[in-house]
């Protein structure tokens, strides 16, 4: 068998020389026309033909990248770095995710398409991800002009009913307070890069970093694609990262501050809301966003649309188009448009690490800081709010919301905090957006 397949590629490589000898032959000193223009062919020996396709590879690519002239040594060994072990170590990222998002299960419908962009992205040669790569024109087409997270709040605003925050609407101040964790590490980035030589974050790149306090994914790809797009793919990632990583850092935080008894708070029935108050709703909050902050309109505006084509119930088909085929389509593209932002030379820098690294903490103050609420309210007269629910103030919905029930359950099978949960839990989405547009107002 060995043989014969020796024999087989000796005839193959025979018979390509033969014929391109003999091809080139008949073609020296003749021309050929194409669109009017003389094209003299040279001939081309097997073995430099053989030479010329390996110098096309990624295997050479990544090995030997061609290294653009006029760089300083240090530019030199960096962007050779990049363009080696660096993706390498890119594809070995790719691969992490995509290892999150199937056997772990989390946050897959982005986190795959993430993954999947990061590895096209990295692919030399190709160029997916420049101008004229079908990366870089998803990412024009969509996030450049922050059209793709508009649309998933639309989307988001059809999936979301209101009833459980107008029921108790004291629980919307929960909501506020998560957004502690937003402002909080704007103050840290700003002191962690003029206190440390290995960070230099900008007050617009702190103000998108920080927005990841507010675990809401569409938000923070608002705000980085206007204030810090070259952070955009580190933001994301940390963002959909810490959303899917809810069950994991989020019931730590919630027990340590609080004691058995409150957990075992049980939470009286919430009243029925009318079909009235829901349509009411989302028109007052939008009015409110256009008298008092604008720039948050954007991102409010889509969230009040989609939940009003739901409410007014004549409008089926939007509502369900807006719920499930759009938001699908768009979530596909949006992933990949963040992915594309995934190159080596944007993501394996040290401010990543301190992106990742703030990240974590704006998310954790954020939870505690509705967990703390929820027990300074308890403080004063009235129904008392079972602390746990705080910590759905964060913008992850249904997720927060789940966690909490969950933990509640925990110490008392018949407490249920679901749909308590999830007042907060959708105060956070409006005040994350009301945040972004008072961090992107002072940039104006």
């Amino acid at each position: 068998m060995k043989k014969i397949f020796v024999q087989f590629f000796v005839a193959l490589a025979l018979s390509l020389f033969v014929t391109t000898t003999v091809s080139a032959s008949e073609s020296v000193g003749t021309t050929s026309h194409t669109y009017g223009e003389k094209t003299a062919h040279e001939s081309k020996m097997v073995s430099t033909m053989i030479v010329d396709f390996l110098k096309t590879t990624g295997i050479v690519a990544l090995t030997h990248p061609k290294v653009p002239e006029g760089l300083s040594k240090e530019e030199k060994s960096l962007y050779i770095f990049h363009h080696t072990w660096g993706r390498v170590i890119m594809f070995g990222i790719s691969f992490l995710l995509f290892w999150l998002a199937i056997a772990k299960g989390f946050e897959p419908l982005l986190l795959l398409p993430i993954a999947f962009g990061g590895l096209l992205a990295n692919i030399p040669i190709a160029g997916i991800a420049g101008e004229h790569g079908f990366l870089g024109v998803i990412y024009e087409a969509g996030l450049a002009n922050e059209l793709f997270p508009i649309i998933i709040f639309m989307g988001v605003g059809a999936m979301t009913d209101f009833a459980p925050l107008l029921s108790n609407p004291k629980t919307a101040l929960l909501g506020g307070a998560a957004q502690f964790g937003i402002f909080g590490t704007l103050v840290g980035a700003v002191a962690l890069s003029q206190y440390t030589d290995i960070f230099d974050f900008t007050l617009q790149q702190s103000s998108a970093i920080s927005i990841i306090g507010g675990a809401d994914g569409p938000t923070s790809i608002f705000i980085a694609t206007k204030l810090a797009p070259e952070l955009l793919g580190a933001i994301a990632v940390a963002s959909y990262s810490y959303m899917a990583m809810v069950p994991i850092i989020q019931p730590p935080i919630m027990k340590a501050l609080t004691n058995e008894k409150e957990r075992r708070i049980k939470m009286s029935t919430t009243r029925y809301v009318s079909r009235m108050e829901k349509l009411v709703f989302p028109i007052v909050v939008l009015m409110l966003a256009v008298l008092i902050l604008p720039d948050s309109t954007p991102l409010i505006g889509a969230f009040m649309f989609g939940n009003f084509l739901k409410e007014s119930g004549v409008v089926e088909r939007l509502s369900d188009t807006l719920q499930n085929a759009l938001i699908n389509i768009t979530t596909i593209f949006l992933g990949l448009g963040v992915g594309s932002k995934l190159e080596a030379d944007k993501f394996l820098v040290p401010d990543t690490l301190g992106i990742l690294l703030l990240g974590i903490v704006a998310f954790s103050v954020g939870t505690a800081a509705g967990v703390l609420m929820a027990k300074l309210m308890n403080l004063f007269p009235g129904s008392k709010i079972n602390p746990l629910i705080g910590s759905a103030g964060v913008s992850a919905v249904p997720m927060a919301a789940r966690v909490s029930n969950k933990v509640g359950m925990e110490y008392d099978r018949t407490n249920m905090l679901l749909m308590h949960a999830m007042g907060p839990n959708v105060a956070g989405v409006i005040g994350s957006a009301v945040a972004a547009g008072v961090l992107i107002s002072i940039f104006r």
